[in-house]
């Protein structure tokens, strides 16, 4: 009898334990899935507070929505931003997503067009867009530049063009508030959000690889041959004509000019003629 019950002591300290082990590996479970579900697509966020910035660089693959250009047009509106990059990739055989931008961004102030700088490039990945604009930046001895992409894209482009750089320039990024790409604090509810953390977290643990003994460009280093030029420099060489203006000009009617209410008097021949009829006849009544 004794043996009976000491047996069943151990089988319900040994089910206590199974329990007990059970519980810990859900708790542990559950914690990994909040860590996952909440923090993991904040981290991927990183939205810097800065007060000024001496370059603003506009990153290719904004929407149609064009937000990344209405978030920099407005720091460049309050002179936070003195002057603005803007990149775009080659879309047709003559045309970049940059011709787009650019014309889009000056419609949204009254900007100095020798401000604002043109980057027509082929890259397919933001790394070679930094192997690109990296060396052209510390030619011009960019101070602090702020980086304008994707929420999610924010660390990754950070830690590419910091690794590239070296010491200088400082880079900043910021958190555009673009909702409709991605919600940081509830991805996994909408399908772009999911879509967008899966694809960043891949992207970012690739370019791990990708930077595996980089070293820091220099000016020197430059991989881009085209000139990067400003709007004005653009318009040197090639001048802008708004057509659509100019036509509108032409098919304006010309305005009439007032008639003259006192008759136009008669040329000195026709008086003359006409005062030596009259004579005549006089003199044949008389």
């Amino acid at each position: 009898m004794t043996k009976i019950l000491m047996q069943d002591k151990n089988t319900r300290k040994r089910s206590r334990k199974v329990l007990g082990a059970i519980i810990v590996v859900v708790f542990c479970l559950l914690a990994a899935i909040y860590v996952v579900v909440e923090k993991s697509g904040k981290w991927l966020v990183v939205n810097d507070e800065f007060e000024h910035a001496t370059w603003a660089v506009i990153l290719d693959g904004q929407s149609a929505n064009m937000e990344r250009n209405d978030y920099v047009a407005d720091l460049k509106a309050q002179g936070k931003v003195d002057s603005v990059l803007i990149l775009g990739r080659r879309v047709y055989r003559d045309k970049s997503n940059v011709d787009f931008y650019a014309e889009d961004f000056m419609r949204l102030g009254k900007f100095n067009p020798a401000t604002i700088f043109l980057v027509r490039h082929d890259d397919p990945s933001t790394l070679s867009e930094a192997c690109t604009i990296i060396p052209w930046l510390k030619k011009h001895k960019a101070d602090t530049v702020l980086l304008v992409t994707a929420a999610p894209a924010t660390r990754r482009a950070k830690r590419i063009f910091e690794t590239l750089s070296g010491d200088s320039p400082v880079y900043v990024t910021a958190d555009i508030g673009y909702k409709q790409q991605y919600i940081a604090d509830a991805w996994i509810f909408n399908r772009e959000s999911r879509k967008s953390w899966l694809r960043e977290w891949f992207a970012l643990a690739h370019s791990y690889l990708d930077l595996a003994g980089a070293y820091p460009l220099s000016e020197s280093d430059s991989t881009y041959f085209s000139k990067i030029r400003s709007i004005a420099e653009e318009e040197k060489d090639e001048p802008v004509i708004d057509l659509f203006n100019l036509q509108k000009s032409e098919e304006k009617p010309e305005k009439e000019l007032p008639r003259d209410t006192v008759a136009a008097p008669a040329p000195a021949g026709d008086s003359a003629q006409a005062t030596s009829s009259s004579q005549a006849s006089t003199n044949n009544l008389k």
